[in-house]
């Protein structure tokens, strides 16, 4: 890309600008403010308004007071669950890091479910133990949320402005970031130090437990400053979320962990079909059960299975969030089986970053779920995303200033990546996504998304949030589709129906992606050597 002037109608300086305001970022801004730095906050909505207050389930810790449980079982739980893909180091590290973050979690506020002085814990999809703790039943996700935006009121936050570009000085380090505000103003926030902690991209497919934040502003923006992306094709479907009829738009989660507590999934017939199709039955990993669900639709012409939870006491006030959903729906689910359905729901890759957030661009830094750390591989291990959010949000802070402190020379201008980009309509890419790029992939099928999204696509300059996104969505169908294209095999969330088997022989490596001269996703050259 050629790089361009900054419009800018307003000026700020600070040591740090967080992009996105849930876990990750949060806690990243809590402790640079800790050590002195002066931090601003950027979100494009409400503080509170990404994906981290709807995560039900809990958050996947080892505490040392479960009989049989380690930390070492936790990391072989999450090596297992990644399809190979994972790196074992980057497991050790988070997961050994998960007490110590959880602890001062807590000491800002943060209430778990307990007994006495001893936390409540639940089991999920993976597990080989119940290791999950949880906060209002099935409502983690909303009350780390609150506990960090209550701690972070002394802040500097941003709501209302979406980040477009980050911006380098000439010598080719991240200087700062421009931003739109919510009347389309453009501003410039000078700073040595941007972390991205944006979120996914559930948005885009047509169904999905993620809120409209949710559309890979963080990725693209890391793409267009020359960083790269890893793993991108494995996009985690959540087995079960509340079927109502067709729907699009954010759909209501069933947590992992009411298979946890006992219930199970049935065909419309009534028949269990998770036994007999892995060792785990109902508590088999997400991709597996999301497979097995799509597979069983396609077999019975079903719309929807069953998640049979009529057998469980005190379902209402262990699980609040998903009763009133079912409620709301006419569904009471003490009596009912809920009727179920797999959804777009997780980023299993994103910008390549190492465990303290740094990526391949000097300055910019990226933690959660716009990163990949190396923690997920193919397949994410249900709850180890508010962990890594947690931990590595803590760990990139530590290394911020760590960089901060070396000499460097800075030149005045800023420079930013080109102003025109590929938009296309958000619906003809979530259309052509949800068709051809969900749940069991085929040549034909990506081939056919692509040429939709091309043929919807133009060269324009994003001048709002909503043209932000739109822009941010399309280069990630882009790069999605290129690196299942790629990938001629099933492995975790990513299953080509003519590929079926997975090969460790020539495909066991992660799928690197960059943008090429002309911005346009490129898979890595010495990705894939040799495959057939």
């Amino acid at each position: 890309m050629t790089g361009r002037d900054v419009a800018v109608g307003w000026d700020a300086a600070a040591d740090l600008v967080v992009v996105g305001s849930g876990v990750a970022g949060l806690t990243a801004a809590l402790d640079a403010a800790e050590a002195g730095l002066r931090v601003v906050v950027v979100t494009k909505d409400a503080t509170d308004a990404g994906s981290t207050r709807w995560a039900q389930g809990g958050v996947a810790v080892v505490l040392g007071d479960v009989p049989g449980d380690t930390v070492d079982a936790h990391a072989a739980d999450t090596l297992a669950a990644g399809g190979g893909l994972n790196d074992a180091g980057a497991v050790a590290a988070i997961v050994a890091g998960g007490p110590a973050a959880v602890g001062r979690l807590r000491e800002r506020g943060a209430l778990f479910d307990a007994r006495g002085a001893r936390l409540d814990r639940t089991r999920e999809g993976g597990h080989s133990a119940f290791r999950v703790v949880h906060a209002g039943g099935d409502a983690t996700g909303a009350e780390i949320e609150r506990a960090l935006v209550e701690a972070a009121r002394s802040l500097t936050i941003l709501t209302g402005h979406v980040a477009v570009d980050a911006l380098k000085d000439a010598s080719g380090r991240v200087a700062g970031l421009a931003v739109l505000d919510d009347t389309g103003r453009p501003g410039v926030l000078r700073a040595p130090a941007v972390l991205l902690a944006t979120g996914g991209y559930g948005q885009l497919y047509a169904s999905t437990t993620n809120p409209g934040t949710s559309t890979g502003d963080g990725v693209a923006l890391a793409l267009r400053a020359g960083a790269a992306a890893a793993d991108l094709e494995f996009v985690q479907f959540h087995p079960t979320v509340l079927y109502t009829g067709p729907a699009v738009g954010r759909r209501p989660l069933v947590t992992e962990a009411v298979r946890g507590e006992g219930a199970v999934l049935r065909d419309r017939a009534g028949t269990r079909f998770m036994v007999g199709r892995h060792p785990l039955a109902d508590l088999a990993p997400r991709d597996v059960v999301a497979a097995a669900i799509t597979r069983r639709m396609a077999e019975t012409g079903a719309d929807c299975m069953y998640l049979d939870a009529t057998g469980l006491e005190g379902f209402a006030a262990r699980f609040p969030t998903v009763y009133a959903s079912c409620r709301e729906a006419g569904i009471d689910p003490t009596r009912e089986p809920i009727p179920v359905t797999p959804a777009a729901h997780y980023a299993c890759g994103g910008v390549v970053a190492d465990i303290d957030g740094r990526t391949a661009v000097p300055g910019l830094y990226a933690a959660g779920e716009v990163a990949r750390t190396g923690l997920h591989g193919a397949n994410r291990l249900a709850s180890n995303s508010l962990l890594e959010g947690l931990v590595v949000g803590e760990r990139t802070v530590r290394a911020v200033v760590e960089d901060l402190a070396q000499p460097r020379t800075s030149a005045p201008e800023l420079i930013a990546p080109a102003p025109a980009v590929g938009v296309a309509d958000r619906g003809v890419v979530q259309r052509a996504m949800s068709a051809y790029a969900a749940i069991g992939r085929d040549a034909t099928g990506l081939a056919t998304a692509s040429d939709v999204v091309e043929r919807a696509t133009v060269l324009a300059t994003p001048l709002d949030r909503t043209g932000v996104e739109d822009a941010a969505l399309t280069l990630l169908a882009q790069a999605v589709l290129a690196a299942a294209g790629t990938r001629r095999e099933s492995r975790g969330c990513h299953v080509r129906t003519d590929f079926p088997e997975r090969d460790d022989v020539w495909q066991k490596e992660s799928l690197t992606v960059t943008l090429d001269d002309a911005g346009r996703p490129r898979i890595g050259a010495d990705a894939l050597a040799g495959a057939a």
